[in-house]
Protein backbone atom coordinates (compact mmCIF):
# COMPACT_ATOMS: atom_id res chain seq x y z
CA UNK A 1 0.00 0.00 0.00
CA UNK A 2 1.52 3.31 -1.08
CA UNK A 3 0.68 6.54 0.71
CA UNK A 4 1.06 9.11 -2.04
CA UNK A 5 -0.26 12.03 0.02
CA UNK A 6 2.11 11.77 2.95
CA UNK A 7 3.60 15.02 4.27
CA UNK A 8 6.49 13.37 6.11
CA UNK A 9 8.86 13.40 3.14
CA UNK A 10 9.93 15.80 0.40
CA UNK A 11 10.16 19.60 0.26
CA UNK A 12 8.42 21.12 3.28
CA UNK A 13 7.40 24.29 1.45
CA UNK A 14 5.99 22.38 -1.53
CA UNK A 15 4.12 19.89 0.65
CA UNK A 16 2.51 22.61 2.75
CA UNK A 17 1.69 24.86 -0.22
CA UNK A 18 0.34 22.02 -2.37
CA UNK A 19 -1.83 20.93 0.54
CA UNK A 20 -2.90 24.47 1.46
CA UNK A 21 -3.83 25.63 -2.07
CA UNK A 22 -6.81 23.27 -2.46
CA UNK A 23 -7.88 24.20 1.07
CA UNK A 24 -7.65 27.87 0.10
CA UNK A 25 -9.64 27.34 -3.08
CA UNK A 26 -12.17 25.18 -1.26
CA UNK A 27 -12.69 27.80 1.42
CA UNK A 28 -12.85 30.44 -1.31
CA UNK A 29 -15.69 28.64 -3.08
CA UNK A 30 -17.47 28.02 0.20
CA UNK A 31 -17.18 31.69 1.06
CA UNK A 32 -18.33 32.63 -2.43
CA UNK A 33 -21.51 30.64 -2.17
CA UNK A 34 -22.14 31.89 1.39
CA UNK A 35 -21.62 35.40 0.07
CA UNK A 36 -23.87 34.67 -2.90
CA UNK A 37 -26.68 33.96 -0.43
CA UNK A 38 -26.29 37.38 1.12
CA UNK A 39 -25.75 39.17 -2.20
CA UNK A 40 -28.88 37.69 -3.71
CA UNK A 41 -30.93 38.10 -0.54
CA UNK A 42 -29.76 41.70 0.00
CA UNK A 43 -30.33 42.81 -3.58
CA UNK A 44 -33.62 41.01 -4.26
CA UNK A 45 -35.27 40.80 -0.83
CA UNK A 46 -33.95 43.93 0.90
CA UNK A 47 -32.27 44.96 4.14
CA UNK A 48 -34.68 43.13 6.45
CA UNK A 49 -34.06 39.78 4.77
CA UNK A 50 -30.31 40.41 4.73
CA UNK A 51 -30.45 41.18 8.45
CA UNK A 52 -32.40 37.95 9.05
CA UNK A 53 -29.76 35.85 7.32
CA UNK A 54 -26.93 37.76 9.00
CA UNK A 55 -28.41 37.47 12.48
CA UNK A 56 -28.50 33.67 12.14
CA UNK A 57 -24.85 33.31 11.12
CA UNK A 58 -23.14 33.40 14.51
CA UNK A 59 -25.81 31.20 16.05
CA UNK A 60 -25.35 28.63 13.30
CA UNK A 61 -21.61 28.57 13.93
CA UNK A 62 -22.25 28.21 17.67
CA UNK A 63 -24.05 24.90 17.12
CA UNK A 64 -22.15 23.64 14.08
CA UNK A 65 -18.71 24.69 15.38
CA UNK A 66 -18.72 22.17 18.21
CA UNK A 67 -19.23 19.24 15.87
CA UNK A 68 -16.72 20.63 13.39
CA UNK A 69 -14.20 20.69 16.23
CA UNK A 70 -14.80 17.00 16.85
CA UNK A 71 -14.01 16.40 13.16
CA UNK A 72 -10.74 18.31 13.58
CA UNK A 73 -9.86 16.11 16.53
CA UNK A 74 -10.65 13.00 14.53
CA UNK A 75 -8.39 14.29 11.76
CA UNK A 76 -5.52 14.68 14.22
CA UNK A 77 -5.89 11.04 15.31
CA UNK A 78 -6.14 9.76 11.74
CA UNK A 79 -3.16 11.83 10.57
CA UNK A 80 -1.03 10.63 13.49
CA UNK A 81 -1.65 6.95 12.63
CA UNK A 82 -1.25 7.71 8.93
CA UNK A 83 2.17 9.26 9.54
CA UNK A 84 3.16 6.24 11.63
CA UNK A 85 1.97 3.86 8.85
CA UNK A 86 -0.38 2.14 11.32
CA UNK A 87 -2.92 1.03 8.73
CA UNK A 88 -5.18 -0.92 11.09
CA UNK A 89 -5.71 2.05 13.39
CA UNK A 90 -6.21 4.38 10.44
CA UNK A 91 -9.15 2.23 9.33
CA UNK A 92 -10.56 2.03 12.85
CA UNK A 93 -10.33 5.78 13.33
CA UNK A 94 -12.00 6.49 9.97
CA UNK A 95 -15.01 4.27 10.65
CA UNK A 96 -15.35 5.56 14.21
CA UNK A 97 -15.30 9.13 12.90
CA UNK A 98 -18.11 8.43 10.43
CA UNK A 99 -20.20 6.78 13.16
CA UNK A 100 -19.67 9.80 15.40
CA UNK A 101 -20.63 12.12 12.55
CA UNK A 102 -23.95 10.33 12.04
CA UNK A 103 -24.89 10.62 15.72
CA UNK A 104 -23.78 14.25 15.92
CA UNK A 105 -25.72 15.19 12.78
CA UNK A 106 -28.95 13.72 14.15
CA UNK A 107 -28.50 15.46 17.51
CA UNK A 108 -27.77 18.80 15.85
CA UNK A 109 -30.90 18.52 13.71
CA UNK A 110 -33.11 18.19 16.76
CA UNK A 111 -31.41 20.94 18.75
CA UNK A 112 -31.38 23.41 15.87
CA UNK A 113 -34.98 22.93 14.77
CA UNK A 114 -36.52 22.84 18.26
CA UNK A 115 -34.64 25.65 19.98
CA UNK A 116 -34.25 28.14 17.10
CA UNK A 117 -36.95 30.64 18.21
CA UNK A 118 -35.87 30.74 21.87
CA UNK A 119 -32.19 31.26 21.10
CA UNK A 120 -32.84 33.99 18.53
CA UNK A 121 -35.08 35.82 20.99
CA UNK A 122 -32.43 35.54 23.72
CA UNK A 123 -29.95 37.12 21.30
CA UNK A 124 -32.20 40.16 21.04
CA UNK A 125 -32.85 39.67 17.31
CA UNK A 126 -34.87 42.70 16.10
CA UNK A 127 -38.59 41.89 16.01
CA UNK A 128 -38.96 42.95 12.39
CA UNK A 129 -36.43 40.32 11.23
CA UNK A 130 -37.18 37.57 13.79
CA UNK A 131 -39.77 35.62 11.74
CA UNK A 132 -37.44 35.35 8.73
CA UNK A 133 -34.51 34.46 10.98
CA UNK A 134 -36.46 31.56 12.50
CA UNK A 135 -37.47 30.26 9.07
CA UNK A 136 -33.90 30.44 7.74
CA UNK A 137 -32.46 28.86 10.88
CA UNK A 138 -34.89 25.92 11.01
CA UNK A 139 -34.56 25.01 7.35
CA UNK A 140 -30.78 25.27 7.56
CA UNK A 141 -30.64 22.83 10.46
CA UNK A 142 -32.85 20.31 8.73
CA UNK A 143 -29.73 19.61 6.67
CA UNK A 144 -27.53 19.12 9.75
CA UNK A 145 -26.72 15.48 9.02
CA UNK A 146 -25.39 16.39 5.57
CA UNK A 147 -23.06 19.19 6.63
CA UNK A 148 -21.79 17.39 9.74
CA UNK A 149 -20.97 14.32 7.64
CA UNK A 150 -19.42 16.49 4.93
CA UNK A 151 -17.06 18.00 7.48
CA UNK A 152 -16.28 14.55 8.88
CA UNK A 153 -15.53 13.22 5.38
CA UNK A 154 -13.33 16.16 4.45
CA UNK A 155 -11.54 15.87 7.80
CA UNK A 156 -10.76 12.25 7.00
CA UNK A 157 -9.48 13.03 3.50
CA UNK A 158 -7.37 15.98 4.69
CA UNK A 159 -5.85 13.85 7.46
CA UNK A 160 -4.79 11.41 4.74
CA UNK A 161 -3.10 14.31 2.92
CA UNK A 162 -5.84 14.71 0.30
CA UNK A 163 -7.14 18.27 0.11
CA UNK A 164 -8.00 18.09 -3.60
CA UNK A 165 -11.11 15.90 -3.67
CA UNK A 166 -12.94 18.00 -1.05
CA UNK A 167 -12.19 20.99 -3.28
CA UNK A 168 -13.74 19.34 -6.34
CA UNK A 169 -16.94 18.49 -4.46
CA UNK A 170 -17.14 21.93 -2.90
CA UNK A 171 -16.90 23.60 -6.31
CA UNK A 172 -19.80 21.47 -7.54
CA UNK A 173 -21.94 22.25 -4.47
CA UNK A 174 -21.06 25.96 -4.70
CA UNK A 175 -22.32 26.17 -8.27
CA UNK A 176 -25.48 24.30 -7.30
CA UNK A 177 -26.06 26.66 -4.37
CA UNK A 178 -25.70 29.83 -6.44
CA UNK A 179 -27.92 28.53 -9.23
CA UNK A 180 -30.62 27.43 -6.77
CA UNK A 181 -30.41 30.78 -4.95
CA UNK A 182 -31.11 32.63 -8.17
CA UNK A 183 -33.85 30.25 -9.33
CA UNK A 184 -35.70 29.97 -6.02
CA UNK A 185 -35.56 33.67 -5.16
CA UNK A 186 -35.85 35.39 -8.56
CA UNK A 187 -37.92 32.84 -10.50
CA UNK A 188 -40.09 31.21 -7.83
CA UNK A 189 -40.15 34.40 -5.70
CA UNK A 190 -39.29 32.64 -2.46
CA UNK A 191 -37.87 34.54 0.50
CA UNK A 192 -35.11 33.60 2.91
CA UNK A 193 -36.52 30.08 2.90
CA UNK A 194 -35.30 29.77 -0.70
CA UNK A 195 -31.76 30.72 0.31
CA UNK A 196 -31.83 28.18 3.15
CA UNK A 197 -33.18 25.40 0.92
CA UNK A 198 -30.46 26.10 -1.66
CA UNK A 199 -27.78 25.82 1.03
CA UNK A 200 -29.17 22.53 2.37
CA UNK A 201 -29.41 20.92 -1.07
CA UNK A 202 -25.85 21.93 -1.96
CA UNK A 203 -24.56 20.53 1.34
CA UNK A 204 -26.34 17.23 0.70
CA UNK A 205 -24.72 16.99 -2.74
CA UNK A 206 -21.21 17.63 -1.38
CA UNK A 207 -21.70 15.09 1.44
CA UNK A 208 -22.93 12.41 -0.97
CA UNK A 209 -20.02 12.99 -3.37
CA UNK A 210 -17.48 12.71 -0.52
CA UNK A 211 -19.19 9.57 0.75
CA UNK A 212 -19.11 7.91 -2.69
CA UNK A 213 -15.41 8.71 -3.07
CA UNK A 214 -14.57 7.31 0.36
CA UNK A 215 -16.34 4.07 -0.56
CA UNK A 216 -13.72 3.53 -3.27
CA UNK A 217 -10.74 5.26 -1.66
CA UNK A 218 -7.53 3.72 -3.11
CA UNK A 219 -5.86 3.16 0.28
CA UNK A 220 -8.51 3.28 2.99
CA UNK A 221 -11.97 2.57 1.51
CA UNK A 222 -14.97 3.11 3.75
CA UNK A 223 -16.85 -0.14 4.44
CA UNK A 224 -20.47 0.48 5.43
CA UNK A 225 -20.77 -2.58 7.67
CA UNK A 226 -17.67 -1.45 9.59
CA UNK A 227 -19.15 1.95 10.52
CA UNK A 228 -19.40 1.65 14.29
CA UNK A 229 -17.72 2.90 17.44
CA UNK A 230 -14.41 1.40 18.44
CA UNK A 231 -14.39 2.51 22.09
CA UNK A 232 -10.59 3.02 22.53
CA UNK A 233 -10.50 4.93 19.24
CA UNK A 234 -13.57 6.95 20.16
CA UNK A 235 -11.85 8.00 23.38
CA UNK A 236 -8.86 9.26 21.39
CA UNK A 237 -11.09 11.15 18.95
CA UNK A 238 -13.02 12.79 21.77
CA UNK A 239 -9.84 13.52 23.72
CA UNK A 240 -8.43 15.41 20.73
CA UNK A 241 -11.70 16.75 19.36
CA UNK A 242 -13.59 17.84 22.44
CA UNK A 243 -11.23 20.77 23.23
CA UNK A 244 -11.39 21.90 19.59
CA UNK A 245 -15.18 21.61 19.65
CA UNK A 246 -15.44 23.53 22.91
CA UNK A 247 -13.04 26.12 21.51
CA UNK A 248 -15.23 26.63 18.43
CA UNK A 249 -18.33 26.89 20.60
CA UNK A 250 -16.66 29.34 22.96
CA UNK A 251 -15.63 31.59 20.08
CA UNK A 252 -19.09 31.30 18.57
CA UNK A 253 -20.74 32.00 21.93
CA UNK A 254 -18.70 35.17 22.29
CA UNK A 255 -19.68 36.14 18.74
CA UNK A 256 -23.34 35.51 19.60
CA UNK A 257 -22.93 37.96 22.49
CA UNK A 258 -21.25 40.41 20.09
CA UNK A 259 -24.17 39.93 17.70
CA UNK A 260 -26.63 40.68 20.50
CA UNK A 261 -24.84 43.97 21.13
CA UNK A 262 -24.88 44.77 17.41
CA UNK A 263 -28.61 43.95 17.37
CA UNK A 264 -29.13 46.70 19.95
CA UNK A 265 -28.08 49.28 17.33
CA UNK A 266 -30.94 48.30 15.00
CA UNK A 267 -31.65 46.64 11.67
CA UNK A 268 -29.21 48.71 9.60
CA UNK A 269 -26.32 47.85 11.93
CA UNK A 270 -27.23 44.16 11.72
CA UNK A 271 -27.33 44.28 7.92
CA UNK A 272 -24.11 46.31 7.58
CA UNK A 273 -22.11 44.14 9.99
CA UNK A 274 -23.59 41.03 8.40
CA UNK A 275 -22.38 42.20 5.00
CA UNK A 276 -18.92 42.87 6.42
CA UNK A 277 -18.84 39.39 7.99
CA UNK A 278 -19.22 37.88 4.52
CA UNK A 279 -16.32 39.97 3.23
CA UNK A 280 -14.30 39.16 6.32
CA UNK A 281 -14.65 35.50 5.46
CA UNK A 282 -12.37 36.08 2.47
CA UNK A 283 -9.76 37.63 4.75
CA UNK A 284 -9.86 34.49 6.87
CA UNK A 285 -9.07 32.20 3.93
CA UNK A 286 -5.26 32.10 4.27
CA UNK A 287 -5.69 31.92 8.04
CA UNK A 288 -7.97 28.91 7.83
CA UNK A 289 -6.06 27.02 5.16
CA UNK A 290 -2.65 27.36 6.79
CA UNK A 291 -4.04 26.52 10.24
CA UNK A 292 -5.57 23.31 8.84
CA UNK A 293 -2.41 22.56 6.87
CA UNK A 294 -0.36 23.00 10.04
CA UNK A 295 -2.59 20.58 11.96
CA UNK A 296 -2.22 17.85 9.33
CA UNK A 297 1.48 18.51 8.74
CA UNK A 298 2.33 18.45 12.45
CA UNK A 299 0.14 15.40 13.13
CA UNK A 300 1.66 13.30 10.36
CA UNK A 301 5.24 14.26 11.22
CA UNK A 302 4.66 13.76 14.94
CA UNK A 303 3.46 10.26 14.10
CA UNK A 304 6.65 9.72 12.10
CA UNK A 305 8.71 11.30 14.94
CA UNK A 306 10.27 13.84 12.56
CA UNK A 307 10.50 16.73 15.01
CA UNK A 308 13.05 18.82 13.08
CA UNK A 309 10.70 18.73 10.12
CA UNK A 310 7.87 19.87 12.39
CA UNK A 311 9.88 22.93 13.49
CA UNK A 312 10.78 23.98 9.96
CA UNK A 313 7.25 23.45 8.66
CA UNK A 314 5.60 25.46 11.41
CA UNK A 315 7.88 28.43 10.84
CA UNK A 316 7.09 28.42 7.13
CA UNK A 317 3.33 28.09 7.67
CA UNK A 318 3.16 30.91 10.22
CA UNK A 319 5.08 33.36 8.04
CA UNK A 320 2.98 32.61 4.94
CA UNK A 321 -0.28 32.94 6.86
CA UNK A 322 0.64 36.27 8.45
CA UNK A 323 1.76 37.86 5.19
CA UNK A 324 -1.23 36.72 3.14
CA UNK A 325 -3.76 37.63 5.84
CA UNK A 326 -2.42 41.16 6.20
CA UNK A 327 -2.29 41.80 2.46
CA UNK A 328 -5.95 40.83 2.23
CA UNK A 329 -6.72 42.97 5.28
CA UNK A 330 -5.24 46.05 3.63
CA UNK A 331 -7.21 45.42 0.43
CA UNK A 332 -10.47 45.13 2.38
CA UNK A 333 -9.63 48.27 4.37
CA UNK A 334 -9.28 50.29 1.17
CA UNK A 335 -12.22 48.80 -0.74
CA UNK A 336 -14.67 48.45 2.17
CA UNK A 337 -17.34 50.99 1.06
CA UNK A 338 -17.54 49.50 -2.43
CA UNK A 339 -17.60 45.92 -1.14
CA UNK A 340 -20.32 46.59 1.43
CA UNK A 341 -22.45 48.39 -1.16
CA UNK A 342 -22.51 45.24 -3.29
CA UNK A 343 -24.77 43.69 -0.65
CA UNK A 344 -26.89 46.72 0.17
CA UNK A 345 -26.28 50.27 -1.03
CA UNK A 346 -28.34 51.85 1.75
CA UNK A 347 -26.19 54.62 3.23
CA UNK A 348 -26.53 53.45 6.84
CA UNK A 349 -25.78 49.83 5.95
CA UNK A 350 -22.61 50.84 4.08
CA UNK A 351 -21.62 53.11 6.95
CA UNK A 352 -21.85 50.42 9.63
CA UNK A 353 -20.10 47.80 7.51
CA UNK A 354 -17.28 50.13 6.52
CA UNK A 355 -16.75 51.24 10.11
CA UNK A 356 -16.29 47.66 11.25
CA UNK A 357 -13.99 46.83 8.34
CA UNK A 358 -11.73 49.81 8.97
CA UNK A 359 -11.48 48.99 12.65
CA UNK A 360 -10.38 45.35 12.43
CA UNK A 361 -8.74 44.64 9.06
CA UNK A 362 -5.34 46.10 9.93
CA UNK A 363 -5.07 43.49 12.68
CA UNK A 364 -5.66 40.37 10.58
CA UNK A 365 -2.05 39.27 11.12
CA UNK A 366 -2.81 38.79 14.83
CA UNK A 367 -5.80 36.62 14.04
CA UNK A 368 -3.66 34.60 11.62
CA UNK A 369 -0.98 34.05 14.23
CA UNK A 370 -3.43 32.86 16.87
CA UNK A 371 -5.12 30.42 14.52
CA UNK A 372 -1.83 29.06 13.18
CA UNK A 373 -0.44 28.37 16.63
CA UNK A 374 -3.75 26.81 17.63
CA UNK A 375 -3.55 24.52 14.58
CA UNK A 376 0.05 23.57 15.39
CA UNK A 377 -0.78 22.74 18.99
CA UNK A 378 -3.80 20.66 17.98
CA UNK A 379 -1.60 18.70 15.59
CA UNK A 380 0.89 18.17 18.43
CA UNK A 381 -1.85 16.78 20.67
CA UNK A 382 -1.97 19.91 22.86
CA UNK A 383 -5.55 20.91 21.98
CA UNK A 384 -6.34 21.98 25.56
CA UNK A 385 -3.99 24.96 25.24
CA UNK A 386 -5.75 26.80 22.39
CA UNK A 387 -9.09 25.96 23.98
CA UNK A 388 -8.12 27.61 27.26
CA UNK A 389 -6.40 30.61 25.64
CA UNK A 390 -9.35 31.35 23.39
CA UNK A 391 -11.86 30.72 26.17
CA UNK A 392 -10.15 33.31 28.34
CA UNK A 393 -9.45 36.01 25.75
CA UNK A 394 -11.97 35.47 22.94
CA UNK A 395 -14.89 34.80 25.24
CA UNK A 396 -14.45 35.98 28.84
CA UNK A 397 -12.28 39.06 28.20
CA UNK A 398 -14.19 39.98 25.04
CA UNK A 399 -17.59 39.84 26.75
CA UNK A 400 -16.38 41.63 29.88
CA UNK A 401 -14.82 44.38 27.79
CA UNK A 402 -18.02 45.00 25.84
CA UNK A 403 -20.23 44.82 28.92
CA UNK A 404 -18.17 47.45 30.72
CA UNK A 405 -17.41 49.67 27.72
CA UNK A 406 -20.99 49.82 26.42
CA UNK A 407 -22.36 50.41 29.90
CA UNK A 408 -20.61 53.78 29.90
CA UNK A 409 -20.63 54.64 26.18
CA UNK A 410 -23.22 53.16 23.81
CA UNK A 411 -21.05 53.35 20.69
CA UNK A 412 -20.87 50.51 18.16
CA UNK A 413 -17.19 51.25 17.50
CA UNK A 414 -16.45 49.86 20.94
CA UNK A 415 -17.99 46.57 19.84
CA UNK A 416 -15.71 46.48 16.81
CA UNK A 417 -12.60 47.07 18.93
CA UNK A 418 -13.36 43.92 20.96
CA UNK A 419 -11.77 41.86 18.19
CA UNK A 420 -8.32 43.51 17.79
CA UNK A 421 -7.93 43.81 21.56
CA UNK A 422 -8.58 40.13 22.24
CA UNK A 423 -6.57 38.98 19.19
CA UNK A 424 -3.59 40.89 20.61
CA UNK A 425 -3.92 39.25 24.02
CA UNK A 426 -4.19 35.70 22.63
CA UNK A 427 -1.26 36.28 20.24
CA UNK A 428 1.04 37.30 23.11
CA UNK A 429 0.22 34.15 25.08
CA UNK A 430 0.49 31.90 22.02
CA UNK A 431 3.87 33.41 21.13
CA UNK A 432 5.20 32.65 24.60
CA UNK A 433 3.88 29.09 24.46
CA UNK A 434 5.29 28.45 20.99
CA UNK A 435 8.75 29.78 21.89
CA UNK A 436 9.24 28.52 25.42
CA UNK A 437 7.00 25.52 26.17
CA UNK A 438 7.84 21.87 25.47
CA UNK A 439 5.14 21.14 22.91
CA UNK A 440 7.64 19.06 20.89
CA UNK A 441 7.90 15.74 22.77
CA UNK A 442 11.34 14.33 23.56
CA UNK A 443 12.92 17.25 21.78
CA UNK A 444 14.69 19.97 23.70
CA UNK A 445 15.55 22.49 20.97
CA UNK A 446 13.15 25.37 20.54
CA UNK A 447 11.17 26.28 17.38
CA UNK A 448 13.50 29.24 16.67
Amino acid sequence: MEDTNTMIEGSIAKKIIYFAIPLFLGNLFQQLYNTADSLIVGNFLGSSALAAVASSGNLIFLLVGFFNGLSVGAGVVIARFFGAHDHRRVRLSIHTTVALGIICGLVLTGVGVIFAPKILVLMGTPQDVLPDSIIYFRIYFMGSLAFVLYNAFTGILQALGDSKHPLYYLIISSVINVVLDIVLITVFHMGVDGAAIATVISQVVSAVLCFLYLLKHPSYPLVIKDIRFDIPMLKQVIQNGLPAGIQNSIIALANVVVQSYINSFGKMAVAGCGAYSKIEGFGFLPITCFALAMTTFVSQNMGAKKYDRVKKGTRFGIICSLILAQIIGIVIFIAAPFLISLFDSTVDVVGFGTAQARTVTLFYFLLAFSHCIAGILRGAGKSMVPMLVMMVFWCIVRVLYMSVALYFIHDIHLVFWAYPITWTCSSIVFLWFYLFSSWLPNHQSKPF
